[in-house]
């Protein structure tokens, strides 16, 4: 069990975020927020993919006037997103933003005064959002970059509290990994506020994935994180789907059931990859199928061959193990009975349907 940080609580919206809580998955649009249509449908799928906060770009006025309409007709909190004119936040604030993001970096100390007074009136949160890329110059080669981004945090935090403003949610975000763990460990222990995770522009999904994953997954296994987004280059719902399974991943959050398999190997007489591909294209497209939040997800095994099967998956709730043309279902390492390969994945199915109540 991973004991988290332990934090105070911010509402963002409707949507309480802290340590008494789970850790949210956040994601952002990739549309121009002006054009409101093309936002609510990425908003819309992000949600169904299981996005819990959405953070837009605003640009100038329009945009976040914009926000006002996106949140009429959207249900999970939306984040306005602000770089160097604090009069974009007061329009955002204005136009019903869940937050405010700002970059420490890039705003002048004055503007972030102006923002946190307007957002502590309106009991809005802000999240001082510290980027590697956006570093004061005057201190870039003179500490590690690490420390040189949780200073500012601290300071920027320091600024916000001055003018009242209590509910701040912090992040340090860099590309480098290493830079990344270095700045949020460096700096869980200094105050209460939740940290927001993510490795910035961590590239197209085949390198992104792994950077994410290595770099929160070590973090949220400290207890370190209270909401998590995953930046990759493409669609914004592979970010959803990676970061649900970097929280699965650790046993922070259950999304559902756990599919494991095995690599296959020479001893491999059926074609594992696709019968795995279709079995969690039907599991997941199965409405019968609804799976309990037992406080850990069902894990189903499917193995290749008789030495992976209910030896080597002897932990699975339930699974399949296949050998040559047919398969031995098992339930918690004993077998069940055998079935064709070839209606192998439907007969799998219907048996998780008619024992899913007594496989927690």
């Amino acid at each position: 069990m991973i004991e988290r940080r332990k934090t105070r609580t911010v509402m963002v919206g409707a949507l309480a975020i802290g340590s008494p809580h789970p850790v949210r998955v956040q994601s952002m649009t990739k549309t121009d927020t002006v054009d409101v249509d093309a936002t609510v449908c990425q908003i819309n799928a992000l949600e169904k993919a299981g996005c819990e906060i959405v953070r837009v770009a605003v640009r100038h006025m329009e945009a976040a006037r914009a926000i006002r309409k996106i949140k009429a007709i959207t249900n999970i909190p939306v984040v306005a997103d602000i770089h160097f004119d604090s009069k974009l936040a007061m329009e955002s604030l204005k136009n019903g933003a869940d937050k405010i993001r700002i970059n420490p970096g890039n705003m002048p100390v004055e503007g972030m005064r102006e923002v946190a007074k307007a957002a502590a009136k309106k009991k809005i949160p802000v999240r001082i959002g510290v980027n590697s890329g956006s570093l004061p110059e005057d201190k870039q080669c003179l500490e590690r970059e690490s420390d040189v981004m949780a200073a500012l945090a601290l300071r920027s935090m320091d600024i916000l509290r001055e003018e009242g403003l209590l509910d701040i949610i912090v992040s340090l975000k860099a590309s480098d990994v290493r830079t990344t763990v270095e700045a949020y460990r460096g700096i869980a222990e200094k105050f209460d506020c939740p940290l927001h995770l993510g490795v910035t522009a961590a590239g197209l999904p085949a390198d992104g994935i792994v950077r994410s994953s290595v770099g929160m997954g070590s973090l949220l296994l400290d207890g370190i994180g209270d909401t998590i987004r995953v930046s990759l280059t493409g669609d914004p719902v592979c970010e959803v789907d990676t970061a649900k399974r970097i929280l699965s991943s650790v046993g922070l959050r259950n999304f559902g059931p756990e599919i494991i398999s095995c690599p296959t190997c020479g001893r491999c007489r059926v074609d594992l990859v696709t019968l795995a591909g279709e079995f969690e294209e039907k599991l997941r497209g199965n409405e019968k199928l609804t799976f309990p939040d037992a406080g850990r997800p069902l894990v189903i095994a499917l193995m290749g061959c008789e030495i992976n099967g209910p030896g080597e998956a002897k932990n699975a709730d339930i699974g399949i193990a296949f050998g040559s043309g047919t398969g031995a279902i098992f339930e918690n390492g004993k077998i069940l009975n055998t079935v064709s390969a070839d209606n192998a994945i439907d007969e799998l199915l219907r048996v998780i349907e008619a024992r899913r109540s007594s496989l927690w």
